[in-house]
């Protein structure tokens, strides 16, 4: 009987061990996070929050010394990272003694065991900051427990649900087309003095435009211009207005203490290349965890390690990538081929 069930056995384990991989960590030794712990959720299904995130954790942690543990979608069967994975990402009690949550998902329905860290997170009023799908970052069928925490959730206790009630929007539609435009943001002169917009100038997103009208009691920081094309240079589009591109807001926990957000509609990997907007993104990580007193100007936000956007498709990201591969600070992200000759 042993005989027969140890080849199964083995099969089975050799199944569901690559999923148990421990999460990607970047820890940080000096500078003003140290002792901060930030959970980066990386699991969308275009825009490479897979590159995103691993690249804005090397930052925090190399730079200015918080730990951070980045979370991915994961094939359970071949422990690869795949982009968009429906509805499995090992890690997420990680967030337990967590001090920001940084979540970049699309349309996720995950299991209890990996939501209820999510939302145990969401009740002590953990800081979070949303970027592009985020604010319709879940997705569960009526019958779901989790139902509330739906993108199109209409219930009036959680009217949007996360998107709408901790980021400030939910998924409304996109701002002009895709693929074809891309987004200048401009930073909203009253808000030109508070601590996010610190030293950032010239921020310019290769993605387009999405809807959002943030909720009653938001700040708009910048506004999303739409432009004509997909470079910086590319004139604006007459036919649009801007629209809000990136916020912060409080709100308030089942515990009653206040937390932190700051919400963009951008964050695409490629966003991540440009500086104005990058700077943006390491300011609101300190914003968010308290720490706006170090903000400085001159901020040190230089990328870390071989950093590889590949949404414009110049290059492709090669397969069978998992979070081991990106140990350190100086292995790709991620490793890529040569994309395809049209």
């Amino acid at each position: 009987m042993m005989k027969t069930l140890l080849p199964c056995l083995l099969a089975l384990f050799s199944v569901v061990l690559p999923a148990a991989e421990a999460p990607l960590t970047y820890e940080g030794t000096s500078g003003a996070g140290v002792g901060k712990k930030v959970v980066l959720i990386a699991n969308d299904h275009e825009y490479k929050s897979e590159e995103a995130l691993p690249e804005l954790a090397r930052i925090l942690a190399h730079h200015h010394g918080f730990h951070c543990t980045v979370l991915f979608g994961i094939n359970p069967k071949t422990g690869n990272i795949v982009m968009g994975e429906p509805n499995n990402i090992p890690g997420t009690e990680a967030l337990k003694d967590a001090d920001l949550m940084v979540i970049f998902t699309r349309f996720q329905g995950l299991p209890a065991e990996q939501m209820q860290p999510i939302i145990d997170y969401l009740n002590r009023g953990g800081a979070v900051i949303g970027l592009r799908t985020a604010t319709h970052g879940f997705r569960f069928p009526k019958e779901s427990p989790f139902y509330k925490y739906s993108y199109n959730y209409k219930g009036e206790d959680f009217v949007g649900g996360f998107g709408r009630q901790i980021l400030g929007e939910t998924w409304v539609g996109h701002y002009g087309p895709n693929h074809k435009s891309s987004t200048r943001l401009d930073i909203v002169p009253d808000q030109a003095s508070h601590p996010v917009l610190t030293g950032v100038k010239d921020m310019w997103a290769e993605i387009g435009a999405y809807v959002a009208h943030p909720i009653e009691g938001s700040t708009v920081l910048a506004m999303a211009h739409p432009l004509t094309g997909m470079t910086p240079d590319a004139p604006d589009d007459k036919t649009k207005t801007p629209m809000p591109g990136a916020w912060v807001r409080t709100y308030k926990s089942t515990s009653g203490k206040e937390g932190r957000v700051f919400a963009s509609t951008y964050g695409a990997s490629g966003d991540l290349a440009n500086d104005g907007f990058r700077r943006m993104l390491v300011n609101a990580c300190f914003w968010t965890t308290g720490l706006e007193k170090a903000i400085k100007p001159d901020l040190n936000i230089s990328l870390v390690g071989p950093y590889n956007p590949t949404w414009m498709g110049t290059q492709r990201r090669s397969g069978d990538v998992k979070p081991r591969d990106l140990v350190g600070f100086e292995s790709p992200i991620l490793p890529t081929v040569p994309a395809p000759k049209k």
